[in-house]
């Protein structure tokens, strides 16, 4: 196995916008079980929805696929075998 490369700065920061995002939409969820007429709460989580979405289109135009199995796109040459993953920072 290669030793991962080294990523910008810019790799960090947005990973780290994309799981505050994705940490409120998992609590809003949560919320959303127990309290399904909450109006501002459901508008909050479509609008968190929109910018997780917004956020991983933009990470995965910079830096290659967030997610395996078919939820996100290749470049060509395939790019699962290019270092650090997502997970692995």
């Amino acid at each position: 196995m290669s030793k991962p490369k080294t990523m910008p700065p810019e790799y960090y920061e947005l990973l780290e916008q994309i799981q505050a995002v994705d940490f409120a939409l998992v609590e809003l969820n949560l919320y959303l079980d127990t309290h399904p007429q909450d109006y501002e709460a459901i508008q909050q989580f479509n609008t968190l929805t929109y910018e997780s979405k917004k956020l991983k289109k933009q990470f995965e135009k910079q830096f290659g696929p967030l997610m395996h199995f078919g939820r996100s796109y290749s470049n060509y040459p395939w790019q699962w075998d290019d270092q650090p993953w997502p997970w692995q920072v």
